[in-house]
């Protein structure tokens, strides 16, 4: 009996290592499913930011070029004849036909401008404009900055600086315009001159603050309009190169293309040994042994007369 009961606990004992190993293998099965799934679970996370990341910005520009030729369109279409519109002959509607008619115009508009004849139009036209109370004000405003900005568009925005905004110890990027002028230059009492700057606002540059800022408080940077725009969008996840460092790298690069390549070590070795084996034949010659002997042959009859 004793036996017997033995005997079942032995194979009891054994069933239960074999259901034990059995569940461990299951469990690193199950574990590596896991790990595999998470592996194309990150896979796959990864090759959708890639997408995202390339197709995002093509998109989206691509959507404001068509939203802009839409406007356009929009506002110009119905001022063209049908005779001169595409869509009177085409079943769909053409985009950009109106953005062409609107260039058109601006062209034959600033044509008229350039003779006599365009010119007197333009000013009746702005006479009239002058006298009415609500109109004169808006046209004259906006007749200012578009001068201001297509006259100066060389040197508008061609610099950017950091000032402290909005308190001691905050800096904020600005774009510098141009030094201040009109009353707020005449009646400014400090010892710098003050300078009209645009701060941005992020992440749509657009839209800011003006300020007029002594020069002595701007520091000026090296980066282009264009990367402190790029600055401000991305709210300073865009970093451009420092300039310095592009510089020092550059200088480095010429300096190694002007210098002459040495030659390597084992071609100087073999040099050195050249000259010393030419001076060793240039010291055999008979020549070379004849001024050689000449210092002792005096000293010896030197010392024979001294001896007489």
């Amino acid at each position: 009996m004793n036996e017997h009961s033995g005997k079942n606990g032995a194979g009891g004992s054994k069933r239960s290592r074999q259901e034990e190993h059995t569940a461990a293998l299951a469990r690193l099965a199950e574990a590596d499913g896991g790990r595999g799934s998470l592996h194309v679970g990150a896979r796959l996370r990864n090759y959708f930011l890639t997408g995202l990341i390339i197709g995002g910005p093509v998109s989206i520009t691509l959507y404001i070029v068509w939203w802009f030729i839409n406007v356009i369109d929009a506002w110009v279409k119905p001022l063209v004849p049908d005779i001169y519109n595409p869509d009177t002959y085409l079943p769909f509607s053409l985009p950009g036909v109106g953005l062409i008619f609107a260039t058109f115009i601006l062209m034959v508009i600033g044509a008229l401008a350039a003779n006599l004849f365009g010119r007197t139009l333009i000013s009746y036209s702005e006479m009239m404009l002058g006298r009415m109370p609500v109109v004169r004000n808006v046209y004259r405003a906006l007749k200012q900055i578009f001068e201001t900005v297509l006259s100066q568009s060389s040197t508008s925005f061609q610099k950017v600086g950091i000032i402290e905004w909005p308190r001691e110890g905050l800096y904020a990027i600005v774009f510098i315009s141009t030094e201040t002028k009109g009353e707020i230059a005449h009646k400014w009492e400090g010892e710098t001159e003050l300078l009209s700057v645009f701060l941005p606002t992020t992440p749509n540059p657009t839209s800011g603050y003006l300020l007029f800022v002594p020069r002595g408080d701007i520091v000026e940077l090296d980066m282009s309009v264009e990367e402190a725009a790029k600055m401000v969008i991305s709210a300073g996840l865009v970093t451009p190169a420092h300039q310095e460092e592009l510089a020092r790298l550059a200088e480095q690069s010429r300096k190694n293309d002007h210098e002459p390549e040495k030659p390597p070590a084992s071609d100087i070795a073999a040099a050195d040994g050249q000259t010393v084996t030419a001076e060793h034949k240039s010291r055999a010659t008979p020549e070379y042994t004849e001024q050689a002997a000449q210092p002792a042959r005096k000293r010896r009859t030197a010392s024979s007369q001294s001896n007489r």
